[in-house]
């Protein structure tokens, strides 16, 4: 699991500090001409075909060209297409090599990118950020909502959101420990973590919330590790093999142990505090999908991330949650 350094002696070294991580940089992509960009584009899309264009509509791999504009004409169904239609990017104002640009960014955070940071780097408005990052973390999470967890699983949950600030005088404060003197925001990631495989996480109101979807989406014959939580207690009679971890006594005890579930926590945590700060409410999922695909992705370089983001992107239909965000409001009052 760590790449080997170059120095004399061969000493060991992280795979995120070696050469090996390194596969791609936001400047390679920025110095691509409209051409290149377009190319590469299409690469990623019909991967499957060497970058040459498959109808939407019917998968016909019979077009024509055009020679004016970047569009395609199927020989099947006569509809027209380009290279974003029906993809995440359907509708698109930025160009192209903005949005590979957009992506590399977004690749390159290993604790995730904020929006406003990267509203900077493209030169484009905040809400353009926002939406286009928010559209890649749904492309990365597409997958991981209905995938079945097996095997040895760990399980565990955190609490994120919520946060009441504290009085200014020492005798108006309360314990916000306590839920009466909470303001009902806070929200709880549940994480199901197979060893050796993925890491599909959850957002529910409680942790006990959870054995419901923990029930139905752990296969039978799969053994569970959790800590000493009682919300846990009722997977005894689900027939999941469970293992238990007192974690006011230890870490670990043998193979008992929730240490790649709080390695997940760990990562979402940092990118709370360091990167986003504010990460709860109707967007905690999104988040937490987006952290779960980097926990993952971790030991790829991120070459291979950067494709396999832009390949989930345009292989995802367009997003009826983020495809005119921030018009809601009036598509509401139209309704």
């Amino acid at each position: 699991m760590h790449a080997t350094g170059k120095g004399g002696k061969g000493e060991g070294q992280h795979f995120l500090l070696s050469a090996a991580a390194r596969r791609l940089s936001v400047a390679q992509v920025a110095r691509l001409d409209d051409e290149e960009a377009y190319r590469l584009f299409c690469g990623i899309r019909w991967c499957a075909t060497e970058g040459d264009p498959v109808c939407p509509h019917c998968g016909c791999i019979a077009v024509y060209k055009h020679a004016k504009r970047r569009i395609f004409t199927c020989k099947a169904c006569l509809k027209q297409f380009s290279v974003t239609s029906g993809t995440m990017f359907h509708g698109r104002k930025m160009p192209i090599r903005d949005l590979l640009v957009a992506i590399a960014i977004f690749t390159n955070g290993a604790k995730g990118h904020s929006a406003l940071h990267l509203a900077r780097d493209l030169c484009c408005q905040y809400k353009t950020a926002f939406v286009l990052a928010h559209k890649l973390r749904e492309a990365l999470g597409a997958e991981t909502e209905t995938r079945h967890a097996m095997g040895e699983v760990e399980i565990d949950g955190a609490y994120f959101g919520g946060y009441v600030k504290p009085a200014n005088w020492k005798v108006d404060r309360v314990d916000r420990r306590f839920t009466k003197n909470q303001n009902g925001k806070r929200r709880v990631v549940v994480i199901m973590r197979e060893r050796g495989g993925r890491t599909l996480p959850f957002v529910v109101r409680h942790e006990v919330d959870s054995i419901p979807t923990l029930q139905d989406r752990i296969k039978p014959g799969s053994t569970v590790h959790a800590d000493e939580a009682r919300s846990w207690d009722a997977l005894t009679y689900a027939g999941l093999g469970l293992m238990r971890i007192n974690h006011q006594e230890a870490y670990s005890d043998g193979d008992a142990c929730t240490n790649q579930a709080e390695s997940f926590f760990s990562r979402i945590r940092r990118a709370e505090i360091g990167m986003h700060h504010h990460i709860a409410g109707p967007y905690l999922a999104d988040y937490a999908h987006e952290m779960a695909w980097r926990e993952d992705a971790r030991r790829i370089d991120n070459g291979q991330q950067f494709l396999l983001i832009g390949l989930a992107a345009l292989i995802h239909p367009p997003s009826k949650r983020w495809k005119g965000y921030w018009q809601r409001a009036k598509r509401k009052e139209a309704a």
